[in-house]
């Protein structure tokens, strides 16, 4: 066989990588921040929690290196973390640059300024406000590690990503044992 042969024939583990996420669920938020970069702000899927101890909560989010958000937070050393409720789909669209084009993205909410200064969407789930403790880029993403400096709590469910589509999460009621 030849070598062109088994090239082709290998796996293609982006394509897998990218089908097996694919199936995994996560929240949608918009991360945002303001400074002397700017405001700017971006959806993602790519965030978690990290540790509730220490001197502060921690957290982290990934963002793709050619964001202009990513840069921002960079120079602003802040950021917060929207998660968006199941209804607001649209903000979703907006910061993922689905619609829109080259119009205000932050027109598509009501934000108001966290402690941070970065925007705070006003009727999100939750709202984490930070400010950077590490950036580092890894391949084509920068790992932003943020300390929490205030959360707000807001009403409803969280919106969900999974299987390429929105959605919401839902209870499961477990059988009683018998």
């Amino acid at each position: 066989m030849s070598a062109i042969s088994r090239e082709q024939a290998a796996p293609d583990i982006r394509a897998q990588f990218l089908d097996g996420m694919s199936r995994a669920a996560f929240c949608v938020n918009v991360v945002t921040t303001d400074g002397p970069a700017g405001r700017a702000g971006v959806t993602v899927s790519a965030m978690s929690s990290i540790s509730a101890d220490g001197n502060s909560p921690t957290v982290l989010v990934c963002i793709h290196h050619q964001s202009k958000t990513a840069a921002a937070i960079v120079e602003n050393g802040v950021f917060c973390i929207n998660i968006l409720r199941d209804d607001q789909s649209s903000i979703a669209d907006c910061f993922g640059g689905r619609k829109l084009g080259d119009a205000d993205k932050f027109a598509c909410g009501k934000w108001v300024e966290g402690d941070t200064r970065a925007p705070r969407l006003a009727d999100a789930v939750v709202a984490f406000d930070c400010r950077v403790l590490s950036a580092e880029r890894v391949g084509t993403h920068h790992i932003f590690i943020g300390a929490v400096g205030s959360v707000t709590m807001g009403l409803g469910t969280a919106l969900i990503y999974a299987d390429r589509a929105y959605g919401k999460a839902e209870r499961i009621v477990s059988p009683e044992p018998k």
